[in-house]
């Protein structure tokens, strides 16, 4: 059966948006929804904390697992089972009495999620070599976009409907994900036995360049954390920098989103780029715009330059992950992809959890500004290591 690949980037690509909304679009009203459970107020943001952290932990722990049994099953599969679980677990937070059982779906969402991996390691193995960097960064502006567009319509659709049915929306909208993704995705995948798979050492050793690879996951890594460290803070900051405290809400989710206005709109170009000139100078200069963003970023004075400096930080933010996935799709065998691009994941998931930690830890001791000088110190610390793991290919290209 021949594959229509492009077909598949585009139902993935729908997928990758419900996903991402899903995961954002409740974000705005968690806290209250955890005070609505009958929380105590003084223990509402510790609980709302943990509620999104728990998440990316648990995505982080059993990551593997699933990478595993897709390179065994299919990719195709692991979305579909992705898809599933979570209409259960997000539409079941509806219904939970109180806020330990919320933080028991959330961390069951996180063991059942990996919809947006599992489509990037299907489109990775589906797409031509020399379009891998396009079709992995339109697929990436699909999570993107959804992350973007999530908050603004969950604070709507909580206030129209209710927060407990946006719980109930959300299910429908991973229901029709699985819907799309079992009649609209094909895959041709022979299911491996697990006596005849590589192992992990046999996939490390048929990598073309291990130490690239392994410097890629912490690449994904530090990226996550400068990304998250900024997230605890940021409203906070905008309120600092406007004084304006009845709007505060409505600006802050515009210089949000302003970020991924930007990513959007260069994904698609900056891996075509990419496909041209190599990925990883792309990559390379992805990092070194973050890190001349994130420096202002301290020093400005009122949300409006704030705003300019997310919508650059947005062009970064389109040439990094779609990089990093595409490095990875070309230096890694195609038994074994979804298993690495699932190490990937998890180190990327362990940045999510240790990046609002970090950020709250710098603004409680230092201030709110010292959050994005020590996020561009990581970003600096990212960019040094990705020279010196790219000396040789920026040898070769030179």
């Amino acid at each position: 059966m021949k594959i229509d690949w492009k077909r598949n980037l585009m139902i993935s690509w729908i997928g990758c948006f419900f996903t991402g909304a899903s995961f954002s679009l409740v974000m705005p009203f968690i806290p209250l929804y955890i005070e609505q459970l009958g929380t105590p107020k003084n223990q509402v943001e510790l609980f709302s904390g943990l509620a999104i952290s728990v998440t990316a932990f648990a995505s982080a722990v059993v990551a593997p697992i699933w990478g595993n049994l897709a390179d065994r099953k299919g990719r195709r599969l692991m979305m579909i089972r992705a898809a599933a679980g979570m209409t259960f677990s997000m539409g079941a937070l509806a219904f939970v009495p109180n806020v330990y059982w919320l933080l028991g779906m959330r961390f069951m969402t996180g063991i059942l999620s990996g919809y947006i991996p599992n489509a990037t390691a299907l489109i990775a193995s589906q797409a031509p070599k020399e379009k891998s960097g396009w079709a992995l960064g339109t697929l990436a502006t699909g999570g993107i976009a959804g992350s973007l567009i999530g908050p603004s319509m969950g604070g709507a659709l909580a206030q129209w409907f209710g927060m407990q049915n946006v719980f109930i929306i959300t299910g429908v909208v991973l229901f029709i994900t699985m819907i799309l993704t079992v009649f609209f995705v094909k895959e041709n995948f022979v299911p491996v036995e697990k006596h005849a798979m590589l192992t992990v050492k046999e996939i490390f050793k048929r990598v073309d360049d291990v130490q690239v690879l392994v410097g890629l996951f912490i690449t994904s890594l530090i990226l996550q954390i400068g990304v998250t460290s900024i997230t605890p803070i940021l409203t906070l900051y905008i309120r600092q920098l406007s004084g304006d405290t009845e709007n505060v809400l409505f600006i802050s989710g515009l210089i949000v989103s302003i970020a991924g206005v930007s990513a959007i709109v260069s994904s698609p170009a900056l891996g075509k780029i990419g496909d041209r000139i190599g990925n990883h100078k792309v990559l390379l200069g992805g990092l070194l715009l973050s890190f001349l963003c994130f420096i202002p970023m301290g020093l400005v004075k009122t949300p409006f330059q704030l705003g300019v400096m997310r919508f650059l930080l947005g062009f970064s933010t389109g040439a990094l992950m779609p990089s990093i996935n595409t490095l990875i799709s070309k230096i890694t065998p195609p038994e074994g992809v979804s298993r690495i691009y699932s190490y990937n994941q998890m180190f990327s998931n362990f940045g999510q959890v240790l990046g609002p930690m970090i950020g709250s830890t710098v603004a409680h001791g230092y201030g709110y500004r010292s959050v994005f000088w020590v996020t561009s110190a990581f970003v600096l610390v990212n960019i040094f290591l990705s020279l010196f793991n790219f000396r040789k290919m920026l040898r070769v290209r030179l």
